[in-house]
């Protein structure tokens, strides 16, 4: 089976929400959520921490020893340098069949998404790569007010709509062939792949934070309500 190389690039500085990847989430800096959870993806080959921060590959090294540790030239650090400049460096020097992106900034994903993900770029088709998505069912309207996805005389229940998707910078699958096609980690010919929004958080601004925060802990809650629950029976 071809090998999968698991990318997480991160920055030490955060504009919106300051030290964001290492910020604590549910006693945890937020990186480790990710990096947990790609370690459970059996199709995952490699991890790899790409990172300008000495103190990122520090606490990385230490809590994931098995993680590999890519440090940053410092002609692409900033907040100005485009992720397909970053793509290209990752690439240059993992030499990898395949890469799997996603980002610290993800902490909900879990595992078996992950899992579901691979085996659906795996399947047989002329997609090139694959990227996650989240259907949207309601009604949008473009900026001169006119209806993107739906006719403003028939009030139509939003659940009928037919599913608009957003793109989430949850998971991108590629190949180098791929990208060099329009140097985009989402090829010519992409599959897209649909994530709930239970999983799908983003974070960018400090409200997306205390979502996901207030999400992980109910998620805390429940499985140690299960195990509880197990315990006793």
């Amino acid at each position: 089976m071809t090998k999968i190389t698991a990318i997480v690039p991160m920055k030490g500085h955060s504009a919106r929400v300051p030290n964001k990847n290492i910020r604590p989430m549910c006693g945890k800096p937020l990186f480790h959520w990710i990096l947990r959870s790609l370690h459970d993806v059996p199709e995952i080959d490699r991890i790899v921490v790409e990172t300008d921060a000495d103190h990122i590959a520090e606490d990385a090294r230490a809590s994931f020893p098995n993680v590999t540790i890519l440090r940053r030239p410092k002609d692409l650090e900033g907040d100005e340098v485009p992720m397909n400049r970053l793509i290209e460096f990752h690439m240059s020097v993992l030499k990898s069949p395949v890469y799997l992106q996603t980002h610290s900034t993800n902490p909900l994903l879990t595992a078996r998404t992950v899992s579901d993900a691979i085996r659906a770029y795996r399947q047989p088709g002329d997609h090139d790569s694959l990227f996650s998505v989240t259907e949207l069912k309601t009604r949008l309207f473009k900026p001169d007010g006119s209806a993107l996805n739906h006719n403003p005389d028939e009030l139509i229940p939003t659940q009928d709509l037919p599913p608009v998707y957003e793109e989430n910078s949850n998971i991108y699958i590629f190949t180098e062939a791929s990208f060099a096609k329009r140097r985009h980690r989402i090829g010519l010919k992409p599959k897209m792949f649909a994530i709930n929004r239970g999983e799908a958080v983003d974070i960018d601004e400090l409200i997306d934070f205390q979502l996901a925060e207030s999400m992980m802990q109910d998620r805390i809650n429940r499985n140690v309500a299960l195990a509880k629950n197990e315990i006793d029976v």
